[in-house]
This record gives structure tokens, sequence and C-alpha cells, in this order.
């Protein structure tokens, strides 16, 4: 087997010149820093991964992990440009030295010093063939943890190491009997350390989640040694630290890069990881941080400005109500008398633009238009008494004005038209009584701005009838309202002749009195309470969808379907983000969110996952106002009776991700979806990965640059993500993908979403995905929904679903609807059917059973067909190490029957009882799966905990009944070898009747040839992904007609294997025939 593309973390980081160096597996990836040239990648390592590397300015490269040890040269590429190429040196690869490596350093005349495993000091000639040049064992200290070498020389050659006690050992290489001194002080054990020998400070980092600062002069000298600094910041334990020069750097497992001050304090805070830090590394010309994560990433940092921008308050004239930005320093402040000012910047003061009694009085609402190729912005301004001013703040003295209502304007808003950016601005004004009004208003220079009445519009009935945001949908001729209880709302609007209603002089007409010749609009669709009550926040179109924010701390993405409104996916971006208050999508590709973090405004970016700002406000109840451009961002906000500016020149962007998070924690499960065909390249593998950090992922994996892409997040689970299945899976054309995904774990909860994966040709042949959210399903939920509930026993709500597995041929003709039943193992012992009504958008539970009285592990369907008789089997093993077999169409036909009369919930039926149970092992069941054979056999593979593996061979058979012929199971055949792997068997699969390929805890992925008389080793790989918890296996034809098989395992990182088909000839032909 051979392994063609890697994911895992990320434990090494170097800077070798301009070439950044990230150890990942066994593997190293070089990145040009300047450019956007491709990294070059080579497998360095055998069997272990990358946990150090060292640059040499030759450009020699040491990469070291557990016992091997490998030199490579970083080359540039050729005349055609692209990026670094990694090649080994000392003619050949990674060589086994028989001790752990802890740390490497360049010695003179090109050698290595290295510091092994027990406390040995050794001085390595790593040209033709390797050869130990001197040694010595430093002893005195007990187990060692991390290790930094300094010195020239074998004389002056020293060893710093942290040891479990929490103290750092110091020898000379001459001297290896007692360490010469012992700095104590850390609570736990030290896990890194660096030394910077021009000033003689060593930095240590701890589990204690502290790093310490000595001064210890020359490493290896003697005397005692200064603790300068003790940090405390990080919330979990240190994993790696580096001296900026007399100022430490950190990187924790709490996922946050830390850079200290000179008293102990942080001084700046880097996070965009999706978990623990694992590497980190500092260059030493730009002041550029590297950082390196369990998720598979790998980002530069940029160096900050010293001190973040503070917010200034502008000294208002009168109390303020609200503020608006017109640029990154013009600010409108409108005060609780009605009185509206400016804030010239230049000059340091307020202007007053409209006097209290010339503007709308109190409780007024500022809006401002967003005008396109910067022209001079209109502003509205409505007010308690049903007025409506509309004026360009550049010329308050032509102010259009109009009486709207005879209560007061409660929402105001305007919204960009599609289209060319010449035209009227749209202006949306809701009054009492749900009436909202639509107006187009035009201005030319040195004219009273001209309001023209479009539309009006009848929103819902509810307690809070107003609308707080509106948006043109680019399809035409349809008008989308967000309003305050929570709902979108969507009109029909047309451009035919409104009415007018010029404003000369000081005349103030009333809309309403000569409106009659607009209609009034009743919705054409509404979602009611989408984002719940406390309202919608923004709407915008991107693309082909919409998307809706709120402050129930989501986003949601939807699209338009025969003029309905459809609710295609939710999305969190980020934990504790409780109010969103809008969407920008950057040219670049970015999707940044603007929201409320506790008392804090916000821009996050999706992509890098960080807080682009952050000002602390107060929260987003005050008014505040925020504006962007290439130049500089500004927000601005009223705090404690005055207006408050913050201001930021626009800069580079901090990070650059040069490879992408995938996980915060362990993969749980990986499914693979299929391939599709880019053009001019080959094809793109795209699976789908579940998650102990709550979410799933939809990703390709590319052979080429064996690396992964995420394509879309699906983060509606509240628990682990634990299992994940299939079902109607079809490729159209070789470049669309389309399946069902469902996707189960912690609290008892199951989603269901629709996949829609295809080569996006406009993006250089790259992959697009679109999620669509059919349905969910939670047990507590349904327990609540459920009559006479007090008659049963209460379903545990600490459930967790095991495993899932789609019951194939069960798209009943019976029901006016599709349905697709889901079988699920759950650890409180039972095995429980779902089936799912896609049209009706609902997950039920119609079945279970508590036969299995313990946690079941795995559960597989499938199907028996004879002539036009079909057997819908099931297969369930729990942690007793049993395997039972169901026969479940009575219960299927049963739940069928059932859903025709009524589509709500149901009682759950009974399961019954297997008809034939198995003690395949000794404990329990963590893989299985069922490959059909020829004439009714099925062959049944399990892996258990103790690492044995059963295989047998089922029959399927009608029973004698004539009456109601039941169906019967027989073991025709077994075999079982015990301890196949020295830890758990967590991924098996029956390749072909004769092949069976095995997967285990200790990292060896094992080929066995079946019969019946035994299971024979035919080969043996070791794979890099530990912890593993799930395989998936597939075969491909290749285009010379050969078959492969592809093999995707996944656990403490991702891995893709292929191997050639194997010439071997079936053991079993004469097995069925016997029987």
């Amino acid at each position: 087997m051979e392994s063609v593309a890697l994911v895992a973390p990320v434990t090494a980081l170097e800077f070798a010149g301009d070439v950044l160096l990230a150890g990942t597996g066994p593997e190293v990836a070089a990145f040009l820093l300047s450019g956007g040239a491709a990294a070059g990648r080579r497998r360095v390592l055998r069997e272990a991964s990358v946990r150090g590397l060292r640059a040499e300015p030759g450009g020699r490269v040491a990469a070291f992990g557990g016992g091997w040890l490998a030199v490579l040269a970083v080359r540039r590429g050729g005349p055609g440009g692209g990026g670094p190429r990694l090649a080994a040196c000392g003619g050949g690869g990674a060589r086994r030295l028989g001790a752990r490596v802890w740390e490497a350093r360049w010695a003179a005349e090109g050698r290595l010093a290295l510091a092994l495993g027990g406390g040995t000091v050794a001085l390595y000639e790593w040209r033709a063939g390797g050869s130990w040049l001197r040694s010595a064992r430093c002893g005195g200290a007990g187990a060692l943890r991390c290790a930094v070498l300094a010195g020239a020389g074998w004389g002056r050659l020293a060893l710093a190491a942290g040891t479990a006690t929490g103290t750092v050992a110091v020898w000379r290489a001459a001297e290896p009997g007692t360490p010469r001194r012992t700095l104590s002080g850390h609570r736990g054990a030290v896990l890194a350390l660096s030394y910077a020998e021009p000033r003689g400070l060593l930095a240590s980092a701890s589990e204690d989640r502290s790093v310490r600062l000595w001064a210890v002069g020359e490493l290896g000298g003697g005397g005692e040694a200064a603790c300068l600094l003790v940090c405390y910041g990080h919330g979990s334990r240190v994993a790696a630290v580096g001296l900026r020069g007399p100022r430490p750097v950190s990187a924790g497992e709490d996922g946050a890069c830390l850079e200290w001050d000179g008293g102990g304090g942080v001084r700046s805070v880097r996070r965009g990881h999706r978990g623990a830090l694992r590497s980190l590394a500092l260059r030493p010309a730009g002041g550029c941080v590297a950082t390196g994560g369990s998720d598979g990433g790998a980002r530069l940092w940029r160096p900050r400005r010293e001190a973040p921008a503070e917010a200034e308050a502008l000294g208002a004239p009168e109390r303020p109500r609200a503020v608006l930005l017109l640029g990154p320093r013009r600010v409108l402040a409108l005060s609780e008398a009605g009185g509206l000012a400016a804030y010239e910047a230049a000059a340091g003061r307020w202007v007053p633009l409209l006097g209290p009694a010339a503007s709308c009085g109190s409780r007024g609402l500022l809006a401002a238009a967003p005008m396109r190729g910067g022209a001079e912005p209109l502003c509205a301004l409505g007010g308690g008494d049903g007025r409506l001013l509309v004026f360009a703040p550049g010329a308050p003295e032509r102010v259009a004005g109009l009486r709207l209502f005879e209560g007061p304007v409660l929402g105001l808003s305007w919204a960009a038209r599609p289209g060319p950016s010449l035209g009227p601005a749209a202006l949306l004004v809701s009054g009492p009584g749900g009436i909202a009004l639509w107006m187009d208003v035009t201005r030319s220079p040195g004219q009273l701005p001209v309001v023209r009445l479009m539309g009006r519009y009848r929103l819902p009935p509810c307690k809070q009838r107003w609308h707080t945001c509106a948006t043109f949908l680019p399809q035409g001729g349809l008008l989308l309202f967000g309003d305050r209880r929570g709902s979108l709302l969507l009109f029909p609007c047309s451009s035919s002749d409104g009415t007018d209603r010029g404003t000369p002089g000081q005349s103030e007409p009333s809309c309403l009195l000569r409106s009659e010749a607009v209609p009034l609009q009743d919705p054409l669709s509404v979602l009611f309470g989408l984002h719940g009550k406390t309202g919608v926040t923004s709407v915008t179109c991107h693309g082909d969808y919409i998307y809706s924010t709120g402050r129930d701390g989501c986003y949601r993405q939807l699209c338009l379907r025969d003029q309905q409104l459809e609710v295609l996916q939710k999305h969190r971006p980020c934990k504790g983000l409780q109010w969103i208050e809008e969407l920008r999508f950057t040219p670049g590709g970015d999707l940044l969110v603007l929201g409320f973090h506790a008392d804090d405004f916000v821009v996050w970016s999706t992509r890098s996952g960080v807080n682009l700002h952050c000002v602390p406000c107060g929260g987003g109840h005050r008014s505040w106002s925020y504006y962007s451009s290439p130049e500089a961002d500004a927000f601005a906000y009223v705090k404690r009776g005055d207006v408050m500016l913050y201001h930021s020149q626009a800069e580079p962007c901090e990070q650059r991700v040069l490879l992408a998070s995938l996980h915060g924690r362990e993969i749980t499960c990986v499914r693979h979806l299929g391939a599709v065909r880019v053009p001019g390249s080959h094809p793109v593998n795209i699976f789908i990965t579940g998650s102990e950090d709550t979410t799933a992922c939809v990703l390709t994996l590319s052979e080429l640059t064996r690396a992964a892409v995420p394509l879309a997040r699906l983060s509606d689970h509240i628990s682990s993500v634990r299992a994940l299945a299939l079902a109607d899976t079809a490729l159209h054309d070789g470049t669309q993908l389309c399946s069902l995904l469902f996707s189960a774990g912690g609290r008892a909860q199951i989603e269901c979403y629709r996949l829609q994966c295809a080569v996006d040709l406009g993006a250089e042949g790259t992959v697009s995905c679109q999620v669509a959210h059919v349905a969910s399903h939670r047990l507590d939920e349904h327990w609540d929904r459920m009559k006479n509930r007090h008659k049963l026993v209460k379903m545990d709500p600490e459930t967790r679903y095991m495993s899932l597995s789609v019951v194939c041929g069960t798209n009943s003709e019976q029901l006016p609807m599709p349905c697709t039943f889901l079988v699920a193992a759950c650890s409180d012992g039972s095995v429980r059917l779902f089936v799912l009504l896609e049209a009706a958008q609902k997950l039920l539970l119609v079945a279970e059973s508590f036969h299995h009285q313990r946690c079941v592990l795995k559960v597989e369907a499938f199907l028996h067909t004879r002539a036009e008789e079909r057997k819908h089997l099931l297969c369930s093993a729990a942690t007793d190490g049993s395997v039972a077999f169901w026969d479940i169409t009575s219960t299927i036909r049963a739940a069928t029957d059932a859903l025709q009369r009524s589509e709500e919930e149901m009682r759950p039926l009974a399961l019954g009882t297997p008809l034939l149970t198995v003690m395949a092992h000794s404990c329990g069941v963590n893989s299985l799966h069922i490959q059909e054979l020829p004439e009714g056999q099925f062959l049944v593979a399990s892996g258990s905990d103790d690492g044995s593996i059963h295989v047998c061979l089922l029959e399927v058979t009608r029973g004698d009944d004539k009456a109601e012929p039941g169906t019967c199971l027989h073991i025709l055949e077994h075999v079982a070898r015990p301890c196949t792997h020295a830890a758990h068997v967590t991924g098996i699969r029956v390749l072909r009747p004769d092949l069976v390929l095995s997967a285990s805890v200790d990292q060896r992925l094992t080929l066995w040839q079946l019969s019946w008389d035994s299971l024979e080793e035919l080969s043996t790989t070791f794979f890099h992904v530990p912890d593993l918890a799930e395989l998936d296996c597939w075969e491909v034809a290749e285009a010379g007609g050969e078959r492969r098989w592809y093999c995707v395992l996944c656990g403490q990182g991702l891995e893709l294997l292929r191997c050639a088909a194997l010439d071997t000839h079936s053991k079993l032909q004469s097995q069925g025939a016997a029987q």
C-alpha cells in the first residue's frame, strides 16, 4: 500500500531563509514566504512523525522524530519558477538511530550534535552511510521530555533538558556525570525549551500552563541561574516556546500564541487555529511568527503594530440618541431632543445641521443611503411625530419633508437596488399598523430631493410589527423584508410609475392621503420567527443565495424556489457571538461577520477564524455605526452620554494560511462521497468527516498537493459527531455529485443534509459544495412531543449514537412522498429505526429494541433479494462481543402503513428479536462490514477490542411455514484469528471474497487472504494516523483498465492510501457448492 495524501498535526516548524518548513506526520512541506508559489512536499521519515527541524545556513535541514533522522536540501524552483523543492542528502533517506532524538544542532564541519533518549549527547557524521564520532551519557535527572543544545565543539557542547518532574537540568558533554545546575520552579513536566545564546536567556514551557524566563549566561557554565519572569496566561499546557529578543513567545494547547512583555504580562494574543497548537517558529528577520496545530493547519503571522487603536471621545454637544458614520472620520449624531450635528475631524468640533425645531422631534431614527461611485450620500431622518426628512449632509438646508403617518416612524432603512450604480435610491419606511412604504429618492445638484412612492406593503400581525432591514432580490420583481419579530417576508414589487411626492418649499404632503393608486401588497412567502424574537438585523444577496442575520447569533443561507423562501443551512460562525449584525463578502473570497461578542463589537473573518477588530463598546443595545473602506475602518458608538470613535488604518492581512485547518479534535468518522473530474487534472476525491469538535466537514483530498481543502463545515451539532451515513449518491456528467448525508453523535442528535458538490469552472477548476439542511432529530425533543409519555420510561437525553446505516431499497410507492429508513446503534443499549420524509423535512423515530441491554457499537443494514422478494436485514454488534442478525422487513412495512395514516410523531414500534446471535468476540466489536455473495450468501467480518478478527459466511433462506414463510439464517462457515493486531481493530472491510483489509490503533493496515482454514497475512503497512477511529474503502478503475483499491483512515489526522489489486485465487468457490 502507498500513502498518497495525508493530513496530520503540524509538529515542527523552522525558517530556512525565505522558506518555511513544516513537519506534518512523516512529511516536510516547504512554503516560499515571498510570492504565492505552491508548497513542495516530501516524505522524509518512515515510521515516525517529524518532531523537529533544524536548518543550517548552507541550505541543509535536519529532520528528526522518534528514532529517525534525515538530512534534506532546500532547493528553489527551476528557471520557470515554482516553489521550493526538497531533496535527500547524505546518499539516501531516513536513518534509524536506535534511540529517540530529542534535539539536533549543526556542529563544526557540517556534523550534527544530537540529544538522544536516556540523556545521551552524541556527535554524528551523517554523510557516507552515517557514523558515531563521540557520545556521552548524562545522568541524574530522570525522564526527559525536551532538550536544547548549545555550544561549538565537543568541549563546550552543553545540553539543557526538561524533565517530567518540572526541573531543567544542564550538562556539559565533556562532563556528563551529574548536572552542572538544575533549574526548579515548574509544578509540571517541562515540555519545551528555547535558548538565546547571545543574551544568555533560557525560556521553558510547562504543562502547569506557565512560561519561565531564566538568566543562565553560557548554557554549560556554572553558578546560579536567576528566574526573571514567570508568565501565566494560557488556559492549557504550553507546547512550544521561543525567544524574540528578551521576550518569550509561547504556543499552548488552548489554541493561543502569546507574546509576553517585560513584566510577565500578555503583550499580544494570536488565535486562529481550530485546536491545540503543537509547534512554533520565529523568523529572526522581519518579525514573523509561524504556528502549527493539531488541526493540521499552519499559519504565518506578520508583525503587529505596537499598540492597538483605541476609541476617542468626540465630546458631543448634546446627549446623543443615534450616531451614523458617513466616512472614516465623518460622524453624524442625533440628540435626544432631535437636533442633528456633524463632526468636523479637521477642526475637532461639532457643527449643527438641523435644530430640534427643524428636525422630527424626539425618538428619531437616522439612516444613510449606500450610494455607489463615491457620490454624496443621502440621509433620512424619521421622527416620533410621523414625519420624514430626506437631505444630503453637505446641503442640510435643502430638505424634503413628508408626513407619512399619524404615529411614529418605527422602521427606517435604505436598500441597494440591483443594476447600474446610477439611479434612484430606495428608502423603506414602516409605521403604525404594520404598513411599510417603498419610496425612490432622486437628487440633482442644487435641488431638493424628489421622493416617489413606489409600493405599500402589509406586514403580518405581531407585537413588534415593523421592519428592520430590506433588500431587492436580483431575480427581479421581489422585495425581501426582515422584521423586528425575527421573520423574513417576501413581497412582490414592480417598477411601474409611482406617485410623485415632490416637496417644494416647506409643503409637507401626506403620502397616505394620496396613495390609493398604489395597492397594498401582502407577502408571497413568510418565514415567521426565523431568527427568534430578537429580530432580523440584515438581509443580503450574494451569488444565487440570500443571507439573513439576527440577534440569535446565527446567520442563515436561503434560496428562492417558485417565489418561496427556503432555508438551506444555519451557520454559527464562532462560539460566543451572540448578536450578528451584518455579513460582508470581500473581493478576495472572505466572509466577514459583524456582530457582538459579550460587550465587544467584533469583525470576524470566517476564512482565518480570527477577529480583525474588537472594540469594547459596552454592547449592541446602544446606537452604533461601522464604516469600512480600503484605506481605514471606523466604528462610532454612544457610551456614557458621548460619541466614541474607533479608527484603524488599513494594514496588510496579519496572517497567511499555509495549510488549512481541518478539525480541532480527533476525527471520529469518515465517508468517501465520490470523485469529480476537474478538466486538465486528476479526479478529485470528496470526503465527509465528523469530529469530537462537534462539526462535520466536506473536503477534498488531492493526490497532487497531498493536502486537504475544506469545502463546507456543518456546525449544527451540540456534541461530538460520531457517525456518518450516505444515501442516494449520484454522479452527473462526472462533474457533479449529489447525496443525502446523515450525521449523528452525542446528545442523541441526528442531522440530515442534502449535499451537491460540483466543479466550479469559473474558479480555476476548483470544487464547490452547496449544503441544504433537510431535517434533524433529538431524543429529548421527541420525548417532549410524545403523548401519554408519563406511562413510558423516559429516554436518556445523553444517549450517544455510535453508528449509522441506511436501509437500502426502502423508497416505498405506498407513501405520497419518498422516504429513507435509517438504523442507529445507541449507547443506551438500543437499536433504533428512523424514517426521513424529505419533502416534509421530518425525521421520525418509528421502531426500537433494547435486546442487547448494553452499548451497541455497530450496525449494518443489508438487502437480500430473491426473485421478486426483498428482505431487509440488519446486523448489530455490542460491547459484549455479540453480533445479532435481524429481519426488519415487517417493521418497515408496519411503519410505512402508519406513516400513510399520519406523518406526525408516533409511538415507536417494537423491532422484535434477532433471528440469530453469534458470540464472535470476547469484548466490544469496534468494526463491522458485510459483503454480498451470490446465491443469498453474505460475508460478515468484524474486529474487536482484543485485536481479533472474525469472518463468517451467512446464508439467507425462506422458512418452512408455507402460510407465512419467514426468514431463516444459517452460519455455513466461520474463521476467527485472535491477536491479529496489538490493539483495537477499529476498521475492517471485505474487499473481495478472498481478501479482507483490517486497520488498528497500532497503526498497522493489514491485507489478509481469506480461506475457511485460516486468515493468512499478505502485507502490512504502517500508517501515520494515531488513534485510528474508522476507515472507508472503494475500488477505482484506472485509465489503463487496472483496478485499484483506495482506503481512507481517520483519527488524529486523515490519510489516503492506494493499493493495487492482488492476483489471489478465491478459496470459497467450493464452499457454497458443498453446502
